[in-house]
């Protein structure tokens, strides 16, 4: 079998796996199988400044869930993953979440960045940047600004669009009668860096 046949049936079978890895997360975290899944992530997963490993992403997870939601359904959406090589990839992954917190329903949408390593043969998470769109009761629709509304906290802003500069170029440019000029298309692997106007990946806010 030549060399390129190779390299195409390894980058579906890493596509495929990628899109469990993703599904599995949701999985783990609604039935709170924390070792499941913990070991999603790179041995060395960055926790905070000072601390890395699974373990401590463990113990931050556990007091993170029991502290804050009963119960939690993560629902996946619209996935596009790009490779920078066969061992090193990343992605944009959309989320609908519901939250029982206390006497709350919570509904979110929101979408990941995420970078994904192959490490002896397996794909992991390297890190995930969580971009939120709404937060709010079920009850209460998320009109206006600062659409993130927990309860007993004040409203603030999340980061959907924050990473794509072509929402604010979208209402900072009204059309005109002439017809508009077309970009051309991304090269392959490239969709969303040229989404993002060329700018490097997006920085995780360390705890």
């Amino acid at each position: 079998m030549d060399q390129e046949l190779l390299a195409r049936i390894d980058r579906l079978e890493s596509l495929d796996e990628i899109r469990q890895l993703v599904a599995k997360y949701s999985l783990s975290l609604d039935m709170r199988d924390l070792d499941a899944h913990v070991n999603l992530f790179a041995r060395d997963i960055r926790v905070s400044r000072e601390l890395t490993g699974r373990a401590h992403l463990k113990r931050w997870l556990d007091d993170t869930l029991r502290n804050q939601f009963t119960g939690t359904s993560h629902h996946i959406g619209n996935h596009v993953i790009e490779f920078d090589d066969p061992d090193h990839a990343h992605g944009v992954v959309y989320s609908k979440n519901e939250h029982e917190t206390g006497k709350e329903w919570v509904i979110m949408q929101m979408l990941y960045w995420d970078n994904y390593d192959r490490i002896d043969g397996r794909w992991y998470f390297r890190r995930r940047l969580p971009c939120y769109w709404y937060a709010t009761d079920l009850n209460k629709p998320p009109l206006g600004d600062n659409k993130m509304r927990w309860p007993e906290r004040e409203p603030y802003a999340g980061a959907y669009h924050d990473l794509w500069p072509s929402w604010q170029d979208f209402w900072a440019n009204p059309p005109d009668a002439k017809a508009p000029e077309v970009a051309a298309p991304a090269p392959l692997e490239e969709f969303l860096h040229t989404m993002r106007g060329g700018a490097t990946e997006p920085k995780i806010r360390v705890r």
